[in-house]
């Protein structure tokens, strides 16, 4: 098994494959008087945008876990008749975007493992560095391994340094951990969450009105269930919670924080909070910058890529003085299918998710603003939409600085040298798309929209710079050490 290759998953190229591919969504709850499963489901449908490709719940009633997972959306996988067979005083969730290991039902999470003290469930947001080296390790040891996905590694990991004791369990395994993960895990009578040192997955923590605490990646699952926001889970640190309330560990030390970025430019939903900071405000500040950095001289109207580019657009609209319009109406219900595109959907791509509106743009200079570029594809087929339907020129504007380099930390974009700002420059992208104009904000001004410094993100993508050191064979493998572009 050692000689085999864990691969990130080679589904088809999905209709809307060039963006970054949103990671994992965790959810968790304590509350022996609550209706833990059900929160559970709510808190995951908030976070379902982190992951469309399979979805799960396991629940403690307070002696066995009991688990439900399914390939689909959170709404496929659960119906009533589930939920109400999954009573409990405690509950994890996970929604899937697959990583590391295939997309198929068996790597659906939460992941159980077992333990001399009884079973733990798992769930995670992330991804591990040295997931082959752990694998053989522990199946050195005696391990076995039903899936193929990094995630069974972490839930092995802990069960076999389990010694009595849970918090120092997580804490040992920690100290092997290399890479990204946020963590809920359950066990008979405790919830934990965890985040790694660096703090480049998110999770938060928050209080139902009965007192009960929940933990989520986002705070958009908190409200959702009508819990308030506490506080972010610390990077390194562990929080343990059971029948006696919640104590806090720090499992490893934490060398500099360092979120990923991209939370911040699209991954999160822009609804919730990451450093105090509205994602919301933080979108529309960044159009602004970009209408600073880059504008667009005689444009008449400004747009978004709904629904992501819709904040920014609004700050680009707002500092440019050119008016906000709807220009492209987005297909509510195109989501992750267990029916095969063929070639002829393939074909359509964007257009069966967008629809341009003639009558806004007939005869206007556009401004179309998006968050990001990853491969050029889907932005090439909207600008072509966007002249199809009458607009006299379209020039793009994007709030991310160029992708150059892959990300190793849970963000499924592409290898380096399917990047086409690797492969390009502006102006080549510029003519790729077919663009009137093309304009990137730059790491600057998107630090000014934050208003955060920049050592408290990872930007690996953008700047190449990654926090945590990457294994040799990792990077020959992904970032095809090829010479920069002129």
């Amino acid at each position: 098994m050692c000689d085999e290759v864990i691969q990130p998953s080679d589904e088809p190229e999905s209709l809307d494959s060039d963006r970054p591919k949103d990671e994992c969504g965790v959810f968790g709850v304590f509350g022996a008087d609550e209706e833990v499963a059900r929160l559970t489901y709510f808190g995951l449908f908030a976070l379902q945008h982190r992951g469309q490709e399979s979805a799960g719940i396991a629940v403690t009633d307070g002696r066995e876990l009991f688990i439900h997972k399914r390939m689909g959306l959170v709404t496929q996988v659960f119906d009533e008749q589930v939920l109400s067979s999954l009573n409990g005083i405690a509950a994890i969730g996970h929604t899937r975007y697959s990583t590391t290991g295939s997309s198929v039902v068996r790597n659906a999470q939460p992941v159980v493992a077992e333990t001399p003290e009884g079973p733990i469930a798992v769930a995670h947001n992330g991804n591990l560095l040295n997931t082959l080296e752990l694998r053989c390790m522990l199946e050195s040891e005696g391990v076995q391994f039903e899936t193929t996905n990094d995630s069974e590694v972490i839930a092995k990991l802990i069960a076999h340094r389990m010694r009595g004791d849970l918090g120092r369990a997580v804490c040992q395994a920690m100290a092997e951990l290399h890479g990204a993960y946020s963590l809920t895990i359950l066990t008979p009578d405790t919830l934990i969450g965890v985040r790694d040192p660096h703090g480049l997955r998110p999770l938060c923590l928050g209080r139902l009105p009965s007192g009960s605490l929940v933990l989520s990646s986002e705070t958009c699952g908190l409200h959702v269930v009508g819990a308030e926001f506490q506080r972010e889970i610390e990077p390194g640190e562990v929080v343990v919670i059971d029948g006696n309330g919640m104590r806090e560990m720090q499992g490893a030390p934490s060398p500099r924080k360092s979120l990923c970025v991209f939370e911040f430019i699209y991954l999160a939903r822009p609804d919730s909070n990451m450093y105090g900071r509205s994602l919301h405000l933080s979108r529309r500040r960044m159009g602004q910058e970009l209408a600073a950095e880059k504008p667009v001289h005689g444009g008449q109207i400004v747009i978004p890529v709904p629904d992501t580019g819709t904040p920014a657009a609004i700050g680009f609209a707002e500092a440019s003085r050119i008016p906000f319009a709807e220009g492209m109406i987005k297909s509510r219900y195109i989501h992750r299918t267990f029916i095969q595109p063929d070639q002829r959907m393939r074909s359509l791509g964007a257009r069966m998710k967008y629809t341009p509106l003639r009558e806004v743009l007939a005869g206007k200079s556009v401004v179309m603003v998006d968050d990001s570029i990853v491969r050029g594809t889907t932005t090439g087929k909207i600008v072509k939409m966007l002249f199809e339907a009458g607009a006299s020129e379209v020039h793009v504007r994007i709030t991310s600085p160029p992708i150059k380099w892959p990300c190793f930390y849970g963000i499924d974009m592409a290898e380096r040298n399917q990047l086409i700002a690797h492969r390009m420059t502006v102006r080549e992208i510029e003519e790729h798309i077919g663009a009137t104009s093309l304009g990137y904000l730059s790491l600057p001004g998107l630090m000014r929209a934050i208003g955060l410094p920049r050592e408290k993100f990872c930007t690996a993508c953008l700047s190449g710079e990654y926090p945590i050191e990457l294994p040799q064979d990792l990077r020959l493998s992904k970032l095809a050490l090829e010479p920069e572009p002129a």
